[in-house]
């Protein structure tokens, strides 16, 4: 019998039970694909990451999975195993983690927030099916662009208070369009403290809602640094959950995703 030392971190929040719950779970060897699949089926959250020491010192790979499929970028699971070992590991300030892409994210302790390092991904506009928009339950949008390397459609739309009640037809959502991994809704926020606000959906590739999504704003952070003329802005995760995060653009290919993380729950899993 395996014994994993597994995690449940919420991410992207300063209180627990808000922002996103990730696993995370530390390896000692590498898994079978169908083994870390039917743990994040048992685990049932959005993400699960599973982190493994590499030969490198203060470098780890990781690998994401969704209770259906493989992810190959999650924010908000990168927070939580950042977390988890600065936890762990009380000498660390600063660590590497490997994806499948062979990405590399770099991770530092900022006090009480953890600043991730990403790559930056642009959007090409793309028409949203009127379907898509019906499923949503949106009557008018501002732009609509697509990401090719998360597959994710990305719709503007003019009011944030329209963003924070939508309640789409996840079904029909579905059947709309074949060729994407989850649509994102964002707008500019009317709250002093944030620049823009958004939403995730995705019942192609997970749960019908990401609460919190760090992966998103790989282009994001360019999308709205364009529209604000912005380097550095404040976004809020308006799900029901919700969440928050500092982002900055350093270059074109480089941004900085800070927050913060809360530990929920420490223990055992057996294969």
């Amino acid at each position: 019998m395996l014994t994993i030392e597994t995690y449940i971190v919420d991410s992207f929040t300063d209180t627990t039970f808000k922002g996103n719950p990730a696993g995370v779970c530390i390896l000692d060897k590498e898994l079978e694909v169908a083994q870390m699949q039917s743990i994040a089926k048992e685990l049932g959250l959005s993400e699960t990451a599973f982190v493994r020491v590499t030969e490198t010192e203060n470098a780890f790979s990781i690998r994401y999975f969704s209770p259906v499929m493989e992810i190959p970028l999650c924010g908000h699971a990168t927070l939580a195993s950042a977390k988890v070992l600065f936890d762990k590991f009380h000498e660390l300030n600063a660590i590497e983690f490997a994806t499948i892409q062979e990405i590399k994210l770099k991770i530092a302790r900022k006090g009480e927030n953890i600043a991730m390092e990403f790559p930056v991904y642009g959007t090409v506009p793309q028409e949203a099916p009127l379907e898509l928009l019906q499923a949503l339950g949106l009557e008018s949008i501002v732009n609509s662009e697509y990401n090719e390397e998360t597959r994710i459609l990305l719709i503007e739309i003019g009011e944030c208070d329209i963003l924070r009640i939508l309640s789409p037809d996840f079904e029909t959502l579905k059947k709309s369009h074949k060729a994407i991994n989850g649509v994102l809704v964002t707008a500019r926020s009317n709250q002093d403290e944030y620049d823009f606000e958004s939403r995730y959906f995705w019942p192609w590739s997970g749960t019908n809602e990401d609460p919190v999504t760090g992966g998103t704003h790989t282009f994001l952070t360019p999308y709205w640094s364009n529209r604000l003329a912005k380097s550095k802005m404040r976004s809020f995760q308006c799900s029901e959950r919700s969440g928050f995060m500092e982002v900055e653009l350093l270059s074109d290919t480089k941004l900085i995703i800070k927050s913060k993380a809360q530990l929920v729950l420490r223990g055992q899993l057996f294969i």
